[in-house]
């Protein structure tokens, strides 16, 4: 029986000793995958692994495995290891700030500020820390507050990666993409899992569609990846990557060169400066071709991948040393995917390390006359930028327009191309004319006013005019950059529904708009509310006399600006300037001081206001035209109320005579009103 034990426990142990040497050899083949950067093919291997590994080793490898998912963009896995990770006490707290990353890519902004602050708090670097947390605030602004771009998915995008534009011809109707789509070379990339790129073309036909992408020739297109490519302006040399593989090892990319040779393009040739032991791609070459942009680890640099340039020498007909593009440019993360504008004055490139929406955003810097990138980095921002990877712009020459690559969500394959345009800016002013109403009565206020003439006459000199409609409405398109003055004209033939046949004043109001520094498409109201009905005894705004008096006290001059102003905006108007009195007192004398007080008022509006004599005419009515009977004040209960209904019966008001009035001093300028104030008279005493 003892031998029998012992005999159970050495088998036992030797069991125990081969399981953990097995899961050991799995667990190295799995970090010799991942250190090769085969990060799909790593994944797989862990999730063999993990389950045969000792428990304290599994947070370690689920960090792996959601470091593996980020860099293929499995946002969602690799925020699920992670979340693992952590739940396993895992001690890095560089597990915090790739979980910040892969919540941020996937626009859980709150969330991943969170993780980045959990990120400092546990000892990470609080610089890059704080850089994150303000770029998740930048985003989450950018997002909510989008630019005007309009962003559309290609029709040739496939299922697979198709990335990295490039015009191959000068009309700007041939694009050269990378892509892994069904029909490309060799077999599965370990990296991602999926097909090898190659270097495709496409081609614009006469009804604006795009070709399905037909595949380069064997001496560009080859089993392993060749990644973005690049056309020259002249068409007879195309740039590009081609990583070759070896199995277990990073691949190295390289640049390399292939020139036109009749219809069809020579062998690749790596260029010179170009080691083993980096990683070259991204290539893009200037307008003159003079200077050939790309992205590099080589030493000397300041992050994980740069941007370099190097210079060519006609002379020696060669490439000289690359050079850095610069702090401004570069970072302590990885900038790739250079393109120069065909003036030379802009590098556009993609960062993950400047603050942006997520992965890598898309950024554009002016390069000097010195050939140097001094100024601040500028975020192409939302939607331009999304929270996944967004690299490869392109320009159609000098147009606000062109191709640029992304995986953002809602695309059809994983990398996809798309389409920018900035529209132009749509500017327009709109709203209506309405009737300020009966001024006696209020009746019809609020109206549609038809038939007033609308005028808006622009700062670049332009005139425009129209009428209004039933609705009262007009419309008007405007220029960029330009300010605009807008003003009605409203005569006899105007009208609403509650005032279909007198007209109306004219009303002298103007409205202004500007489109000067607004980057946004607008439509502006600028409404025209009060124009003023012609009625027959139109009210004035009350106007006061001492008791027994006819001299105007100071507040009634304020109330007179009322009809002053009606008159200085319609200069051809004549006017009757009535008095009345209350129904008390002797018929004689009212009469008498009702008419004093219409001519005080007359005085007033010819000597103080400068209104032509010829145009008024002062009308005493006396107690003849009361608006509030006597058998009604005296249905009034208390002394106070009779009051107030007698003194509704003492008032000035006016009526337009007619509208043919000639100034023999014309033309004039109307002087300026006082303001939209008004005056009414006041009453009598017994």
């Amino acid at each position: 029986m003892k031998k029998l034990t012992k005999l159970t426990l050495a088998i036992a142990a030797s069991l125990t000793i081969s399981a953990t040497g097995f899961s050991q050899k799995a667990l190295t083949k799995a970090d010799q995958a991942f250190d090769a950067q085969q990060y799909y093919h790593s994944i797989e291997l862990y999730k063999d692994a993990i389950q045969k590994v000792d428990k304290t080793k599994q947070p370690l490898v689920y960090y792996k495995m959601g470091m593996a998912a980020e860099k293929i963009n499995l946002y969602k896995e690799s925020e699920g290891y992670l979340q693992k990770s952590i739940a396993g006490n895992f001690d890095n707290p560089e597990v915090y700030f790739h979980l910040g990353n892969v919540l941020k890519a996937q626009m859980k902004y709150d969330e991943a500020i969170v993780e980045y602050n959990n990120y400092k708090s546990k000892g990470g670097d609080a610089r890059k820390a704080d850089l994150s947390v303000n770029s998740s605030k930048l985003a989450q602004q950018w997002v909510d507050n989008p630019m005007r771009y309009k962003v559309e998915n290609m029709s040739f995008n496939s299922k697979g990666r198709d990335y990295a534009p490039c015009y191959s011809d000068k009309k700007y109707a041939t694009l050269l993409i990378s892509s892994n789509k069904d029909g490309s070379l060799g077999e599965r990339d370990l990296v991602t899992g999926n097909n090898h790129s190659d270097l495709w073309e496409t081609k614009l036909d006469k009804n604006g569609k795009w070709s399905s992408p037909v595949i380069l020739p064997p001496a560009v297109s080859t089993p392993v990846n060749e990644g973005r490519g690049w056309v020259s302006k002249k068409g007879d040399m195309i740039f590009y990557m081609r990583c070759p593989e070896e199995k277990d090892k990073q691949n190295k990319g390289g640049l390399y060169l292939s020139k036109k040779q009749g219809s069809t393009w020579g062998p690749g040739e790596i260029l010179p400066f170009c080691a083993d032991s980096v990683i070259y791609g991204d290539p893009c070459l200037s307008s003159d071709g003079k200077t050939l942009y790309f992205s590099s680890n080589m030493s000397g640099g300041y992050g994980g991948s740069d941007i370099w340039y190097c210079s060519y020498d006609a002379k020696s007909n060669s490439w000289g040393q690359p050079k850095n593009a610069g702090s401004t440019v570069n970072t302590a993360g990885s900038e790739r995917y250079p393109t120069i504008t065909d003036d030379g004055k802009k590098l556009y490139f993609s960062s993950n390390y400047h603050p942006g929406l997520g992965g890598y955003d898309m950024f554009v810097t002016e390069i000097g006359a010195d050939g140097k990138t001094n100024k601040p980095v500028e975020n192409l921002k939302y939607p331009m930028n999304s929270s996944f990877d967004d690299f490869g712009i392109i320009f159609e020459g000098k147009r606000d327009r062109g191709y640029f690559t992304s995986n953002r969500e809602g695309g059809k394959g994983d990398d996809d191309i798309y389409s920018f345009m900035l529209p132009a800016l749509q500017f327009f002013v709109t709203c209506d004319v309405r009737s300020a109403g009966d001024p006696n009565t209020g009746v019809g206020r609020g109206e549609p006013v038809e038939n007033v003439k609308v005028k808006i006459v622009g700062t670049d000199g332009s005139i425009n005019e129209m009428m209004t409609g039933k609705d009262g409405v007009y419309k008007f398109k405007l220029k960029a950059k330009q300010t605009y003055t807008i003003t009605i004209e409203t005569t006899k033939n105007s009208r609403s529904a509650s005032n279909p046949n007198s007209g109306f004043l004219a009303n002298k109001d103007a409205k202004v708009v500007t489109t000067v520094g607004v980057d946004k498409s607008t439509t502006f109201e600028a409404c025209f509310v009060g124009v003023i009905p012609i009625v027959k005894d139109p009210r004035m705004p009350e106007v006061r006399y001492a008791t027994g008096q006819y001299t105007l006290m100071p507040e009634a001059k304020d109330s007179l600006n009322f009809l002053y102003n009606i008159m200085k905006d319609n200069p051809t108007t004549v006017v009757e300037l009535n008095s009345h009195t209350d129904t008390r007192g002797n018929a004689v004398s009212n009469m008498t001081l009702s008419a004093a007080r219409a001519q005080s008022c007359v005085d007033y509006l010819v000597k103080e206001k400068g209104i032509d004599s010829k145009r008024l005419t002062a009308k005493g009515y006396g107690l003849t035209m009361p608006i509030i009977p006597d058998s009604e004040i005296a249905k009034a209960k208390t002394k106070e109320e009779k009051e107030a209904l007698h003194a509704k019966n003492r008032r000035t008001s006016f009526k337009i005579l007619s509208f043919d009035f000639v100034d023999p001093n014309a033309p004039k300028a109307p002087a300026k009103g006082a303001g939209n104030k008004g005056g009414d008279d006041g009453g009598d005493e017994e």
